[in-house]
């Protein structure tokens, strides 16, 4: 069964604004609320800091009240997060924890795991949710690729461009 229809991932970049993550998740579910009444149900995350952990705390939060939901969790590659402090590897390992299945896209590290995550993402949905601020970088990148490839594209971060 394709499971693209049913399937929403999430893409974005590392900086959000202080304070903003109710905000961000307003926006967010404001996408989210007509696809869960679709039947949406298995959301990716990509498992950098900012947007996907916030993103992955709040659908791991909303899978209290609706069990059917599914987070997978994607990965570059293992211990991507080696870089990071100890309390950002104790959140990520936190959401590690819950989530319902993790991906790991490649066994080495370097710029190509970081994008075979992006394209296993977006090649495995029908719609993907942004928080994009550039029209450079990764994300702006992995935005226009969704697009070329037909999903239904929100970037939150402009809330005049939603859907």
């Amino acid at each position: 069964m394709d499971k693209r229809p049913f399937t929403c991932c999430f893409t974005e970049h590392r900086n959000l604004p202080m304070g903003m993550d109710e905000e961000i998740w307003r926006r967010v579910y404001a996408c989210l609320e007509p696809l869960l009444k679709e039947g949406v149900r298995y959301f990716g995350v990509g498992g950098a800091l900012g947007f996907d952990t916030l993103m992955a705390e709040k659908l791991l939060e909303l899978r209290e009240s609706r069990p059917q939901l599914r987070v997978i969790l994607v990965q570059p590659f293992r211990g991507y997060q080696s870089r990071w402090t100890p309390a950002q590897q104790a959140r990520a390992a936190a959401v590690e924890r819950r989530v319902d299945k993790v991906v790991v896209c490649r066994q080495t590290p370097g710029r190509g795991a970081f994008l075979a995550r992006d394209r296993h993402l977006v090649d495995g949905s029908g719609y993907c949710i942004a928080w994009c601020t550039r029209n450079t970088g990764g994300t702006a990148y992995t935005l226009r690729y969704a697009q070329q490839q037909g999903l239904r594209v929100w970037n939150v971060a402009e809330p005049d461009e939603r859907g």
